[in-house]
């Protein structure tokens, strides 16, 4: 007996439909099938992944990432499986620069938003980032360094954490700040062929227990009492059409915070019969959506090398891994470093992605192009005639994602917990935003959660 009829012949009250196949959904997949459960997996998309998603551009082999990237630090999660199939992974390096003025030089501020960072606690009440600054570091004309010192505070929280300064919640970044600790969270790595490879490795672990994907399957509405859940969906294709039943003793929600906290009958959303408990959407309340827009550009060569920062110089551009600048559009920009390829990201978040999500892909593409322009002062013309092709997804305008990845806003305190916690032992939620330990927004959090949630279901089995 193959492991197809395993999955075919199992107790009704050990069946689990997982809606999502994000990486939290693979992950937990993966271990309830290998335990025996009968395992359905339903994916909206066309693809499998959810918020990763690895193209390959015309540069040849090297991997284009539309979402996740960077591995930060040696998690587990991560390392693990992709040392099981001898995947290669490099650790980022390189110079970094910061434009400032129109001048660029090699970036010292590092030290100074250290000193900044380190200074909030979570033992104090809880306040939003910029509240904490103001209070903390007053603004004074005698002291312009450290004006300088707070933008860049500012940029940081702004740009790793895809966040709003105003609304991002001092305790949040303080945990998450002390799991990067944990895991050497300051290093970061890529895996060589990209993290399609990490999808890949769930893929395949499905496979052997006999679990296949159905794609294209939009979820509409799940109908639970204790014990039993009915999944209504409509294919991609027809959404006109008569509505697809899928019944199980158990669901796992792996939907991202924006589809949680979408509208009802907004393209994407999902409505449960009952509701969920009041206390799940006072934590969805207390959690946000991060908004980032990437444009990832590839050119003829790496025109960049060659070039020196200011006249005199004898130090180039040749080993630049990242550029920082108050650019309002894409402030921060980073290489394929220490991977010596004509290929540059344009990285724009908070205000920035929120003024480029739902334009057009010209737009999107002829503003990073005039914004790299701008920082590397190279003429549109030339960098027109090394440019060869663009690629960008819009997270926000996905219906799928509505966003790049959570935070926690000022007293989300316990939220990602109560997001977690199961309902009646019948719901069980995963996803990067429910990881209690500090590692929201990232890979290793979201397998993390559905590692969490599966052996959640296995003991209530």
């Amino acid at each position: 007996m193959g492991p197809k009829s395993a999955q075919q012949d199992v107790p009704d009250n050990r069946t689990v439909v997982i809606i999502g196949a994000g990486i939290s959904g693979l992950s937990a997949g993966a271990k309830l099938a290998e335990s025996g459960v009968h395992v359905t997996i339903l994916e909206a998309r066309n693809r499998i992944g959810g918020r990763i998603l690895t193209e390959h551009g015309k540069a040849g082999s090297v991997p284009i990432e539309l979402g996740a990237e960077f591995i930060h630090g040696l998690a587990p999660e991560i390392i693990e499986p992709l040392q099981q199939i001898n995947e290669p992974i490099t650790e980022v390096e390189g110079d970094n620069w910061c434009v400032n003025n129109g001048r660029m030089s090699k970036c010292d501020f590092f030290g100074q938003v250290d000193k900044i960072l380190e200074k909030m606690s979570a033992d104090e009440p809880d306040q939003s980032f910029l509240e904490f600054l103001d209070r903390s570091f007053p603004s004074t004309r005698d002291n312009p360094s450290m004006e300088e010192a707070k933008r860049h505070a500012i940029g940081y929280v702004t740009g790793f954490n895809a966040a709003d300064p105003a609304q991002v919640g001092v305790h949040w970044l303080v945990r998450g700040m002390e799991s990067e600790e944990r895991i050497h969270g300051q290093r970061a790595f890529r895996a060589m062929n990209g993290y399609r490879r990490l999808v890949e490795f769930y893929l395949k672990k499905l496979a052997d227990s006999g679990v296949a994907v159905k794609m294209n399957t939009i979820v509409r509405r799940v109908d639970w009492k204790r014990g039993h859940v009915e999944v209504a969906t409509n294919p991609v294709e027809s959404k006109q059409a008569a509505s697809r039943k899928v019944t199980a003793a158990k669901a796992l929600i792996t939907l991202p915070l924006g589809v949680l906290k979408a509208p009802r009958l907004e393209p994407g959303a999902v409505t449960f019969t009952p509701a969920l408990p009041g206390r799940k959407f006072h934590a969805i309340e207390r959690l946000e959506m991060g908004k980032v827009m990437r444009a990832v550009l590839e050119f003829r060569h790496r025109f960049w090398e060659t070039m020196t920062p200011s006249r005199g110089d004898d130090k180039t551009l040749s080993d630049m891994s990242f550029l920082f600048s108050d650019d309002e559009w894409f402030p921060t920009w980073w290489t394929t470093e220490p991977r010596k390829s004509p290929i540059i990201t344009g990285w724009a978040p908070f205000h920035a992605g929120e003024r480029l999500s739902g334009q057009s892909e010209s737009f999107v593409i002829d503003q990073a192009l005039s914004a790299l322009s701008r920082l590397l002062h190279v003429t549109p013309t030339k960098l027109q005639k090394e440019f060869v092709a663009a690629h960008y997804h819009d997270w926000q305008a996905d219906p799928f994602s509505r966003g790049a990845y959570s935070y926690g806003k000022v007293g989300a305190d316990g939220a990602q917990q109560a997001l977690a916690a199961p309902v009646e032992n019948t719901l069980f939620f995963a996803g990067e935003a429910t990881d209690a330990t500090g590692n929201n927004g990232t890979v290793h959090g979201a397998i993390a959660s559905g590692q969490r949630a599966a052996a959640e279901i296995l003991g209530a089995l």
